[in-house]
């Protein structure tokens, strides 16, 4: 464990290791015009994209814990680098639906490599992306994320 480390709470280490990893990767994507909350969307709709899913942005803020209102202000930040087209939904006028542009899929297919180079990186220590250590460390964030939180103690109680 690092001097850094040393005696530290859990929450400052989750914190640490948050900030290490969007620097990270907003170094490493900004070569391709791409800030790491950028990267975050266009990864995801390229990701839902596999699946046959074409989101609308809140689905998108949903799939990526991000705000709604900065989903929407990167989505049109895309939208004029060329990236990726906003249209609305002919079912639901109030609901925008995103998709990647051919350049967008281009430039989130190189992304998602580096980004996936530093994730081996990052892991290394773990035994990398395929070992059972990652596995187990993967599993044990998300059984965290999927823990509520609540600012207010008092909603806590029933």
């Amino acid at each position: 464990m690092s001097t850094t480390s040393e005696g530290a709470t859990p929450g400052y280490l989750v914190w640490r290791l948050s900030t290490k990893w969007r620097v990270a990767v907003d170094r490493a994507v900004a070569p391709l015009g791409l800030t790491h909350a950028q990267y975050s969307i266009v990864a995801s709709l390229y990701g839902m994209r596999r699946a046959g899913l074409r989101p609308s942005q809140r689905e998108l803020a949903d799939h990526t814990g991000l705000e709604p209102l900065y989903v929407s202000k990167l989505a049109r930040a895309l939208e004029t680098a060329g990236l990726l087209e906003r249209a609305r939904d002919p079912r639901d006028p109030r609901a925008v639906r995103l998709t990647l542009t051919e350049q967008g899929s281009e430039v989130t297919g190189r992304a998602i490599e580096v980004v996936q180079g530093l994730l081996q990186r990052l892991l290394e220590p773990l035994g990398g992306l395929d070992s059972a250590r990652t596995r187990d460390f993967t599993r044990d964030l998300a059984l965290l994320l999927d823990t509520p939180l609540h600012a207010d103690p008092e909603k806590e109680q029933p």
